[in-house]
Protein backbone atom coordinates (compact mmCIF):
# COMPACT_ATOMS: atom_id res chain seq x y z
CA UNK A 1 0.00 0.00 0.00
CA UNK A 2 1.29 3.06 -1.03
CA UNK A 3 2.49 5.66 2.07
CA UNK A 4 4.25 8.72 2.76
CA UNK A 5 7.92 8.37 3.71
CA UNK A 6 8.75 11.22 6.14
CA UNK A 7 11.85 13.01 7.38
CA UNK A 8 13.57 10.66 9.88
CA UNK A 9 15.90 11.82 13.18
CA UNK A 10 19.26 10.41 11.91
CA UNK A 11 20.98 12.67 14.99
CA UNK A 12 20.26 13.24 18.59
CA UNK A 13 20.09 17.31 17.87
CA UNK A 14 18.23 17.13 14.45
CA UNK A 15 15.03 18.88 13.94
CA UNK A 16 15.28 19.00 10.05
CA UNK A 17 17.87 18.10 7.34
CA UNK A 18 18.34 19.06 4.00
CA UNK A 19 18.26 16.77 1.26
CA UNK A 20 21.78 16.57 -0.26
CA UNK A 21 20.65 14.01 -3.09
CA UNK A 22 18.53 11.34 -3.84
CA UNK A 23 20.88 7.73 -4.51
CA UNK A 24 17.19 6.31 -6.21
CA UNK A 25 15.27 8.17 -8.46
CA UNK A 26 11.67 8.01 -9.11
CA UNK A 27 10.34 4.39 -10.41
CA UNK A 28 13.60 2.75 -8.50
CA UNK A 29 12.68 -0.38 -6.92
CA UNK A 30 14.51 -0.51 -3.59
CA UNK A 31 15.20 -3.37 -0.82
CA UNK A 32 15.19 -3.17 2.71
CA UNK A 33 17.59 -1.25 4.92
CA UNK A 34 18.98 -0.09 1.06
CA UNK A 35 19.46 3.55 0.88
CA UNK A 36 17.23 5.66 -0.73
CA UNK A 37 18.85 9.38 0.08
CA UNK A 38 21.65 11.86 1.37
CA UNK A 39 20.44 14.35 4.05
CA UNK A 40 22.65 16.99 5.79
CA UNK A 41 22.23 17.17 9.39
CA UNK A 42 22.88 19.39 11.97
CA UNK A 43 26.42 17.96 12.36
CA UNK A 44 26.87 15.64 9.34
CA UNK A 45 25.68 14.00 5.73
CA UNK A 46 23.64 11.24 7.01
CA UNK A 47 22.42 7.88 4.89
CA UNK A 48 18.60 7.59 5.06
CA UNK A 49 17.90 4.20 4.44
CA UNK A 50 14.51 2.21 4.00
CA UNK A 51 12.58 0.13 6.69
CA UNK A 52 11.60 -2.38 3.93
CA UNK A 53 11.40 -2.51 0.47
CA UNK A 54 9.01 -1.09 -2.17
CA UNK A 55 9.40 1.74 -5.16
CA UNK A 56 10.15 5.07 -5.07
CA UNK A 57 6.84 6.70 -6.49
CA UNK A 58 7.03 10.00 -6.60
CA UNK A 59 9.88 12.73 -4.70
CA UNK A 60 8.06 15.43 -2.61
CA UNK A 61 11.19 17.08 -2.00
CA UNK A 62 14.06 17.31 -4.27
CA UNK A 63 17.41 17.88 -3.66
CA UNK A 64 18.68 20.83 -1.90
CA UNK A 65 15.14 21.30 -0.16
CA UNK A 66 14.37 20.95 3.21
CA UNK A 67 12.23 19.08 5.74
CA UNK A 68 11.29 18.93 8.98
CA UNK A 69 10.69 15.99 11.40
CA UNK A 70 7.90 14.18 10.51
CA UNK A 71 7.23 15.72 7.34
CA UNK A 72 6.78 14.20 4.11
CA UNK A 73 9.66 13.81 1.37
CA UNK A 74 8.46 11.05 -1.10
CA UNK A 75 5.82 8.83 -1.21
CA UNK A 76 6.60 4.83 -1.54
CA UNK A 77 4.36 1.64 -1.74
CA UNK A 78 4.47 -1.10 -5.02
CA UNK A 79 4.57 -0.28 -8.61
CA UNK A 80 1.64 0.99 -10.74
CA UNK A 81 -0.43 2.49 -7.28
CA UNK A 82 -2.61 4.96 -7.61
CA UNK A 83 -1.00 8.06 -5.42
CA UNK A 84 -3.36 11.17 -6.18
CA UNK A 85 -4.86 11.02 -2.78
CA UNK A 86 -1.52 10.94 -1.07
CA UNK A 87 -0.14 13.68 -3.40
CA UNK A 88 -3.05 15.92 -3.10
CA UNK A 89 -3.10 15.83 0.47
CA UNK A 90 0.64 15.87 0.59
CA UNK A 91 0.20 19.29 -1.58
CA UNK A 92 -3.19 20.82 0.30
CA UNK A 93 -0.44 20.17 3.95
CA UNK A 94 2.94 21.45 2.17
CA UNK A 95 2.72 25.30 1.50
CA UNK A 96 5.87 27.48 1.05
CA UNK A 97 4.72 29.51 4.22
CA UNK A 98 4.58 26.34 6.70
CA UNK A 99 5.41 23.07 6.97
CA UNK A 100 2.94 20.12 6.38
CA UNK A 101 1.21 18.58 9.26
CA UNK A 102 2.18 14.85 10.09
CA UNK A 103 0.39 11.72 8.80
CA UNK A 104 -1.92 11.56 11.56
CA UNK A 105 -2.93 15.19 10.87
CA UNK A 106 -1.13 16.40 14.41
CA UNK A 107 1.88 18.46 14.10
CA UNK A 108 4.70 16.52 16.15
CA UNK A 109 6.50 18.28 19.17
CA UNK A 110 9.79 18.91 16.80
CA UNK A 111 7.92 20.49 13.95
CA UNK A 112 6.37 23.16 16.99
CA UNK A 113 9.89 23.49 17.59
CA UNK A 114 10.51 24.61 14.26
CA UNK A 115 7.67 26.91 13.46
CA UNK A 116 8.25 29.00 16.36
CA UNK A 117 11.70 29.79 15.84
CA UNK A 118 10.60 30.62 12.51
CA UNK A 119 10.69 34.37 11.05
CA UNK A 120 7.61 36.16 10.64
CA UNK A 121 5.84 36.16 7.46
CA UNK A 122 7.54 39.59 6.13
CA UNK A 123 11.31 37.32 5.97
CA UNK A 124 11.93 34.17 3.30
CA UNK A 125 11.01 31.45 5.51
CA UNK A 126 11.91 28.60 2.98
CA UNK A 127 14.75 29.14 0.26
CA UNK A 128 14.35 28.04 -2.91
CA UNK A 129 15.49 24.69 -4.86
CA UNK A 130 18.43 26.85 -6.25
CA UNK A 131 20.27 29.87 -6.32
CA UNK A 132 19.55 32.18 -8.63
CA UNK A 133 22.45 33.87 -10.45
CA UNK A 134 21.11 36.89 -12.57
CA UNK A 135 23.97 37.03 -15.51
CA UNK A 136 25.23 40.59 -16.29
CA UNK A 137 25.72 41.33 -19.87
CA UNK A 138 28.13 43.40 -21.72
CA UNK A 139 25.36 45.70 -22.74
CA UNK A 140 24.39 46.41 -19.05
CA UNK A 141 26.78 47.15 -16.86
CA UNK A 142 24.48 47.34 -13.53
CA UNK A 143 24.46 44.12 -11.51
CA UNK A 144 21.11 42.35 -11.15
CA UNK A 145 20.27 41.02 -7.91
CA UNK A 146 21.99 37.92 -7.19
CA UNK A 147 21.21 34.30 -5.09
CA UNK A 148 17.75 34.57 -2.89
CA UNK A 149 18.69 38.28 -2.16
CA UNK A 150 16.15 41.24 -2.14
CA UNK A 151 15.57 44.48 -4.00
CA UNK A 152 15.47 47.68 -1.65
CA UNK A 153 11.65 47.27 -1.71
CA UNK A 154 12.05 43.89 0.15
CA UNK A 155 10.31 41.54 -2.31
CA UNK A 156 12.33 38.76 -3.46
CA UNK A 157 14.17 39.49 -7.01
CA UNK A 158 12.51 37.69 -9.89
CA UNK A 159 14.94 36.36 -12.55
CA UNK A 160 14.67 34.85 -16.53
CA UNK A 161 14.66 31.48 -17.26
CA UNK A 162 17.71 29.70 -18.46
CA UNK A 163 17.54 30.05 -21.27
CA UNK A 164 17.72 34.08 -21.40
CA UNK A 165 20.66 33.92 -18.82
CA UNK A 166 19.40 32.47 -15.29
CA UNK A 167 21.85 29.93 -13.90
CA UNK A 168 20.55 27.49 -11.29
CA UNK A 169 23.05 27.12 -8.47
CA UNK A 170 23.35 24.88 -5.31
CA UNK A 171 24.45 27.23 -2.43
CA UNK A 172 27.34 25.01 -1.83
CA UNK A 173 28.12 25.09 -5.62
CA UNK A 174 28.13 28.95 -5.34
CA UNK A 175 30.38 29.05 -2.47
CA UNK A 176 32.69 26.92 -3.85
CA UNK A 177 33.20 28.47 -7.03
CA UNK A 178 33.41 31.88 -5.80
CA UNK A 179 36.24 30.40 -3.31
CA UNK A 180 38.11 28.84 -6.63
CA UNK A 181 37.43 31.92 -8.84
CA UNK A 182 35.39 29.53 -11.23
CA UNK A 183 33.45 30.95 -13.41
CA UNK A 184 29.81 30.12 -13.42
CA UNK A 185 29.21 30.60 -16.75
CA UNK A 186 31.44 27.91 -18.59
CA UNK A 187 29.91 25.11 -15.74
CA UNK A 188 27.63 22.11 -17.20
CA UNK A 189 25.02 21.79 -15.04
CA UNK A 190 23.99 17.94 -14.00
CA UNK A 191 21.57 18.71 -11.52
CA UNK A 192 17.44 18.58 -12.07
CA UNK A 193 16.40 21.06 -15.13
CA UNK A 194 20.58 21.83 -15.39
CA UNK A 195 21.27 22.83 -12.19
CA UNK A 196 24.86 23.55 -10.97
CA UNK A 197 25.63 21.25 -8.04
CA UNK A 198 28.81 20.52 -5.90
CA UNK A 199 30.48 17.20 -8.10
CA UNK A 200 30.33 19.79 -11.26
CA UNK A 201 32.57 22.46 -9.46
CA UNK A 202 33.96 19.61 -8.55
CA UNK A 203 34.75 18.31 -11.66
CA UNK A 204 35.71 22.09 -13.34
CA UNK A 205 38.50 22.20 -10.45
CA UNK A 206 39.93 19.28 -10.83
CA UNK A 207 40.28 19.83 -14.90
CA UNK A 208 37.84 18.30 -16.86
CA UNK A 209 35.66 21.61 -16.79
CA UNK A 210 37.49 25.10 -17.40
CA UNK A 211 36.62 28.53 -16.68
CA UNK A 212 36.14 30.43 -19.90
CA UNK A 213 38.88 33.31 -19.53
CA UNK A 214 38.06 37.12 -20.85
CA UNK A 215 34.82 37.28 -19.78
CA UNK A 216 32.77 39.74 -17.85
CA UNK A 217 32.68 38.43 -14.01
CA UNK A 218 29.21 37.10 -13.03
CA UNK A 219 29.14 39.96 -10.03
CA UNK A 220 29.58 43.70 -9.32
CA UNK A 221 32.96 44.96 -11.50
CA UNK A 222 35.36 46.20 -9.60
CA UNK A 223 34.39 49.84 -11.30
CA UNK A 224 31.29 50.01 -9.55
CA UNK A 225 30.24 52.61 -7.43
CA UNK A 226 27.19 51.89 -5.08
CA UNK A 227 26.02 49.44 -2.40
CA UNK A 228 27.22 46.13 -3.39
CA UNK A 229 25.05 43.22 -4.60
CA UNK A 230 24.28 40.30 -2.36
CA UNK A 231 23.44 36.75 -2.14
CA UNK A 232 21.65 34.83 0.60
CA UNK A 233 22.63 30.84 1.09
CA UNK A 234 21.10 28.90 2.92
CA UNK A 235 22.83 28.36 6.64
CA UNK A 236 23.87 24.54 6.65
CA UNK A 237 22.58 22.80 9.65
CA UNK A 238 25.89 22.51 11.22
CA UNK A 239 26.27 26.44 11.14
CA UNK A 240 22.37 26.54 12.77
CA UNK A 241 23.28 24.25 15.50
CA UNK A 242 26.72 26.13 16.15
CA UNK A 243 24.96 29.36 16.55
CA UNK A 244 22.21 27.86 19.07
CA UNK A 245 24.49 26.18 21.35
CA UNK A 246 27.04 29.31 20.99
CA UNK A 247 23.95 31.59 22.25
CA UNK A 248 22.74 28.80 24.71
CA UNK A 249 26.63 28.54 26.39
CA UNK A 250 27.44 32.26 26.59
CA UNK A 251 24.13 33.29 27.96
CA UNK A 252 23.00 31.28 30.72
CA UNK A 253 26.12 30.04 31.96
CA UNK A 254 28.45 31.91 33.99
CA UNK A 255 31.56 31.76 32.86
CA UNK A 256 35.37 32.95 33.57
CA UNK A 257 38.58 32.82 32.54
CA UNK A 258 42.08 31.59 33.69
CA UNK A 259 45.12 31.54 31.82
CA UNK A 260 48.07 29.79 32.36
CA UNK A 261 51.98 30.20 31.23
CA UNK A 262 53.44 26.88 30.19
CA UNK A 263 57.46 25.86 29.51
CA UNK A 264 56.67 23.74 26.07
CA UNK A 265 60.64 22.87 26.07
CA UNK A 266 60.36 18.96 27.76
CA UNK A 267 57.33 18.16 25.60
CA UNK A 268 59.03 19.11 22.58
CA UNK A 269 62.02 17.17 23.28
CA UNK A 270 59.53 14.32 23.80
CA UNK A 271 57.65 14.54 21.05
CA UNK A 272 61.54 14.78 18.92
CA UNK A 273 61.85 11.43 20.77
CA UNK A 274 58.76 9.76 19.99
CA UNK A 275 58.69 10.44 16.01
CA UNK A 276 62.43 9.38 15.19
CA UNK A 277 61.23 6.13 13.70
CA UNK A 278 57.30 7.25 12.74
CA UNK A 279 56.73 8.25 9.19
CA UNK A 280 54.72 11.00 8.75
CA UNK A 281 51.35 9.73 8.82
CA UNK A 282 52.36 8.41 12.49
CA UNK A 283 53.88 11.39 14.16
CA UNK A 284 52.87 12.32 17.54
CA UNK A 285 51.51 15.81 17.31
CA UNK A 286 51.81 18.58 20.32
CA UNK A 287 48.57 18.47 20.46
CA UNK A 288 47.73 14.76 20.72
CA UNK A 289 50.15 15.29 23.90
CA UNK A 290 48.12 17.97 25.39
CA UNK A 291 45.04 16.10 25.14
CA UNK A 292 46.48 13.03 27.04
CA UNK A 293 48.02 15.13 29.85
CA UNK A 294 44.60 16.83 30.27
CA UNK A 295 42.82 13.75 30.39
CA UNK A 296 44.99 12.79 33.36
CA UNK A 297 45.00 15.99 34.76
CA UNK A 298 41.12 15.78 34.78
CA UNK A 299 40.94 12.30 36.57
CA UNK A 300 42.43 14.06 39.54
CA UNK A 301 39.95 17.20 39.57
CA UNK A 302 36.84 15.34 39.53
CA UNK A 303 35.05 18.81 39.58
CA UNK A 304 36.31 19.50 36.26
CA UNK A 305 35.21 16.24 34.40
CA UNK A 306 32.02 16.96 35.88
CA UNK A 307 28.53 18.89 34.16
CA UNK A 308 26.00 20.88 35.81
CA UNK A 309 22.29 18.76 35.18
CA UNK A 310 19.92 21.26 37.23
CA UNK A 311 19.38 19.49 40.56
CA UNK A 312 22.59 17.69 40.62
CA UNK A 313 25.68 17.75 39.90
CA UNK A 314 27.30 14.75 37.00
CA UNK A 315 30.76 13.01 37.66
CA UNK A 316 32.58 10.90 35.16
CA UNK A 317 34.57 7.93 35.45
CA UNK A 318 36.56 9.00 32.63
CA UNK A 319 37.64 11.63 30.52
CA UNK A 320 35.85 11.74 27.08
CA UNK A 321 37.82 14.80 25.36
CA UNK A 322 36.62 16.77 22.28
CA UNK A 323 39.06 17.71 20.21
CA UNK A 324 37.68 20.82 18.14
CA UNK A 325 38.05 20.67 14.44
CA UNK A 326 37.83 23.29 11.77
CA UNK A 327 34.88 22.04 8.66
CA UNK A 328 33.93 24.36 6.00
CA UNK A 329 30.60 24.65 7.93
CA UNK A 330 32.24 26.04 11.09
CA UNK A 331 33.25 23.73 14.10
CA UNK A 332 33.09 20.49 15.15
CA UNK A 333 33.58 18.63 18.22
CA UNK A 334 34.73 14.86 17.46
CA UNK A 335 34.78 12.80 20.80
CA UNK A 336 38.70 10.77 22.03
CA UNK A 337 36.63 8.58 24.23
CA UNK A 338 38.53 7.32 27.57
CA UNK A 339 41.63 9.34 26.19
CA UNK A 340 43.04 8.60 30.38
CA UNK A 341 43.17 4.96 29.24
CA UNK A 342 45.13 5.63 25.91
CA UNK A 343 48.85 6.00 24.75
CA UNK A 344 50.03 9.01 22.84
CA UNK A 345 49.95 6.81 19.16
CA UNK A 346 46.17 5.44 20.17
CA UNK A 347 45.16 9.01 20.73
CA UNK A 348 46.61 10.37 17.77
CA UNK A 349 45.69 7.74 15.06
CA UNK A 350 41.98 7.86 16.86
CA UNK A 351 42.15 11.78 16.51
CA UNK A 352 43.62 11.62 12.47
CA UNK A 353 40.90 9.38 11.54
CA UNK A 354 38.19 11.55 13.34
CA UNK A 355 39.17 14.60 12.06
CA UNK A 356 38.64 13.00 8.59
CA UNK A 357 35.36 12.18 9.08
CA UNK A 358 34.46 15.56 10.57
CA UNK A 359 35.78 17.19 7.46
CA UNK A 360 33.82 14.57 4.84
CA UNK A 361 30.95 14.86 7.47
CA UNK A 362 30.96 11.50 8.20
CA UNK A 363 30.91 11.34 11.66
CA UNK A 364 28.52 9.30 13.23
CA UNK A 365 26.19 10.87 16.29
CA UNK A 366 28.24 8.94 18.80
CA UNK A 367 31.12 10.39 17.73
CA UNK A 368 30.93 13.73 18.09
CA UNK A 369 28.55 13.98 21.51
CA UNK A 370 28.63 13.15 25.12
CA UNK A 371 32.81 14.76 25.55
CA UNK A 372 33.42 15.58 29.33
CA UNK A 373 35.65 18.37 28.56
CA UNK A 374 36.79 20.20 25.43
CA UNK A 375 40.15 21.10 24.03
CA UNK A 376 40.55 23.59 21.16
CA UNK A 377 44.10 24.16 19.67
CA UNK A 378 44.70 27.39 17.45
CA UNK A 379 48.20 27.58 18.15
CA UNK A 380 48.82 25.83 14.75
CA UNK A 381 47.56 28.97 13.13
CA UNK A 382 49.65 31.21 14.61
CA UNK A 383 47.32 32.56 17.81
CA UNK A 384 48.81 33.38 20.91
CA UNK A 385 46.15 33.44 23.37
CA UNK A 386 42.08 33.36 23.04
CA UNK A 387 39.25 32.75 24.75
CA UNK A 388 36.95 29.32 23.98
CA UNK A 389 33.24 29.20 24.43
CA UNK A 390 32.32 26.42 26.77
CA UNK A 391 30.76 23.28 24.95
CA UNK A 392 26.86 22.86 27.03
CA UNK A 393 26.60 20.41 29.17
CA UNK A 394 30.50 20.33 29.85
CA UNK A 395 31.86 22.66 32.72
CA UNK A 396 35.41 23.72 30.92
CA UNK A 397 37.76 24.10 27.68
CA UNK A 398 40.69 24.97 27.21
CA UNK A 399 41.73 27.44 24.45
CA UNK A 400 45.72 26.23 23.54
CA UNK A 401 48.25 28.74 21.73
CA UNK A 402 50.78 28.49 20.13
CA UNK A 403 54.51 27.99 21.48
CA UNK A 404 56.62 30.68 20.87
CA UNK A 405 60.34 31.44 21.81
CA UNK A 406 60.65 33.77 25.02
CA UNK A 407 62.61 35.68 26.83
CA UNK A 408 62.82 34.28 31.07
CA UNK A 409 64.51 34.86 33.86
CA UNK A 410 65.86 31.32 35.40
CA UNK A 411 68.29 31.31 38.31
CA UNK A 412 68.87 34.98 37.77
CA UNK A 413 69.83 34.70 34.20
CA UNK A 414 67.60 35.58 30.71
CA UNK A 415 67.20 32.18 28.57
CA UNK A 416 65.16 31.70 26.24
CA UNK A 417 62.06 29.27 26.55
CA UNK A 418 59.01 28.16 24.30
CA UNK A 419 56.36 29.80 26.34
CA UNK A 420 52.47 28.30 25.81
CA UNK A 421 49.51 30.41 26.45
CA UNK A 422 46.48 28.19 28.19
CA UNK A 423 43.28 29.53 28.70
CA UNK A 424 40.76 27.89 30.36
CA UNK A 425 36.52 28.70 30.42
CA UNK A 426 35.00 27.63 33.58
CA UNK A 427 31.32 26.74 34.36
CA UNK A 428 31.05 28.74 37.93
CA UNK A 429 27.84 26.36 38.64
CA UNK A 430 30.42 23.83 38.89
CA UNK A 431 33.99 24.96 38.90
CA UNK A 432 34.96 27.47 41.72
CA UNK A 433 38.00 29.59 41.42
CA UNK A 434 40.10 27.47 43.28
CA UNK A 435 39.30 24.39 41.78
CA UNK A 436 39.87 25.79 38.05
CA UNK A 437 43.31 27.25 39.29
CA UNK A 438 44.29 23.59 40.67
CA UNK A 439 43.34 21.68 37.99
CA UNK A 440 45.38 24.12 35.82
CA UNK A 441 48.79 23.84 37.99
CA UNK A 442 48.09 20.06 37.70
CA UNK A 443 48.36 20.19 34.26
CA UNK A 444 51.08 22.48 33.82
CA UNK A 445 53.29 20.67 35.85
CA UNK A 446 52.79 17.26 33.88
CA UNK A 447 53.62 19.04 30.63
CA UNK A 448 56.75 20.63 32.07
CA UNK A 449 57.59 17.42 33.81
CA UNK A 450 56.38 14.64 31.04
CA UNK A 451 58.14 11.38 33.52
CA UNK A 452 55.17 12.07 35.98
CA UNK A 453 53.07 10.63 33.33
CA UNK A 454 54.28 7.21 34.09
CA UNK A 455 53.79 7.35 37.91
Amino acid sequence: MAEKFLMPKLSPTMEEGQIARWVKNEGDKFEANETLAEVDTDKATMEMTALSGGTLLKILKVGGETAALGEAIAIIGNEGEDISGLLKEASSNGSKSEPPASAGGKTPESEKTVQKEKPPPSTTVEQPRELRLEKTSAENSQPGAEGNGTSGKGETTQHETRDTGRMLVSPIAARMAAENEIDLKSVNGSGPNGRIIKRDIEAAMSGRQSAVSGQRPAFVPSTQVGASAYRDETTSKIRQVIASRLAESIGPIPTFYLTVEIEMDSVLSLRKQLNTNESDEEKISVNDIIVKVAAMSLMKHPFVNASYQDKTLRFYEQADIGVAVAIDEGLITPVVRGANLKGFAEISAEIRDLAAKAKAKKLQPEEYTGATFSISNLGMMGIKEFTAIINPPESGILAIGGANPTPVVRGGEIVVRSIMDVTMSCDHRVIDGATGAKFLQTFKQILENPVLMLM
